[in-house]
């Protein structure tokens, strides 16, 4: 029997594998706040995801499996510490149906990278085990249990561009002018924990070391709203940049690469790192800065944002 693609959940049970591609996610601007009474940071960021993909593929089965290919493959667990696990259960607890899916990860997104890899994949779970178990969840239902899962997974359920604020968890899209911005982004050997980041943000801003705090992104939205690259590069920012390079200080020489050599309109940490982003007018720009930043990097990716969250097909 040929298996069917199933193309959105509408409550019907899908006959055959359904297929979920999401993006990465990097931070326009990530300003931090103090450290709460329950142990996260304050948050205002603006999302944007851009054209670096991870697949989920769920099928029917016995029980439920996950095998995975990739970035990470042989490093990543792939029982119930894996993001995608607890996201089928998670979904499957709130159903009320068994959890039972063959799920297969096709993994682009490098881990502890600062591109949210981890809340990409549970984004794409909570779609495909909709779609495959016909629970019928409408975006908002499975941003609700998205919220359970970590402070990226709602927006990627999404995508586009949006500000986040709480812990990141609570989103709102952002209205700009339709315009594609062409990224380069730099991987990094090894990857850095985002807990470590704050923490040593927290110790360089005791110490008196790190940068004044970014604070409001007005300044980032309204540069959203113009097609200037300069504009938005001049306004894109990152409170913890400074302590993954403190963590990781070989990023310096990447930034610097992208900025001096590849005339990037923008060089920044994305996330809690060590990914680099660099800002390019068009996609020969983008060319000449990662020819400039590759002697410096693992690997080297032209993409461009806004894109959507996580979609079947």
């Amino acid at each position: 029997m040929t298996e069917a693609w199933a193309l959105e959940s509408d409550g019907q049970l899908a006959l055959g594998p359904v297929r979920v591609r999401v993006p990465a996610k990097i931070n326009l601007h990530l300003s931090v706040g103090p450290l709460r009474g329950d142990g996260y940071h304050e948050l205002q960021t603006v999302y944007h995801a851009i054209s670096i993909f991870d697949e989920i593929t769920a099928r029917h089965g016995d029980s439920l499996v996950l095998t995975m290919q990739g970035e990470g493959q042989g490093e990543l667990e792939l029982d119930d510490r894996n993001l995608v696990v607890r996201a089928a259960q998670a979904l499957a607890t709130s159903a009320k149906v068994e959890p039972k899916a063959r799920l297969h990860l096709r993994k682009q997104i490098p881990l502890a990278a600062g591109l949210a890899g981890g809340s990409a994949d549970a984004a794409a779970t909570l779609v495909a085990c909709d779609a495959l178990w016909g629970t019928g969840y409408s975006r908002a239902d499975l941003a609700k249990i998205a919220e359970t899962l970590g402070s990226d997974v709602p927006f990627l359920l999404h995508g586009g561009t949006a500000l986040g604020t709480g812990r990141g968890e609570a989103v709102s899209p952002v209205l700009a002018r339709a315009n594609k911005w062409h990224w380069v982004v730099a991987f990094a050997d090894g990857g850095l924990s985002t807990p470590e980041v704050y923490r040593e943000l927290d110790r360089l801003r005791a110490a008196g070391a790190a940068p004044k705090p970014l604070g409001s992104a007005d300044a980032l939205l309204a540069a959203l709203r113009q097609r200037d690259p300069a504009e938005l590069g001049a306004a894109l920012g990152n409170d913890l940049e400074a302590a993954a390079v403190s963590l990781k200080p070989e990023l310096a020489a990447t930034l610097q690469a992208g900025r001096k050599e590849g005339g990037a309109h923008a060089a920044l940490v994305s996330g809690s790192g060590p990914t680099c982003v660099f800002l390019a007018t068009d996609a020969t720009h983008g060319e000449q800065i990662a020819e400039a930043v590759s002697p410096h990097a693992r690997s080297v990716h032209l993409a461009q944002g806004p894109v959507p969250g996580a979609r079947v097909g």
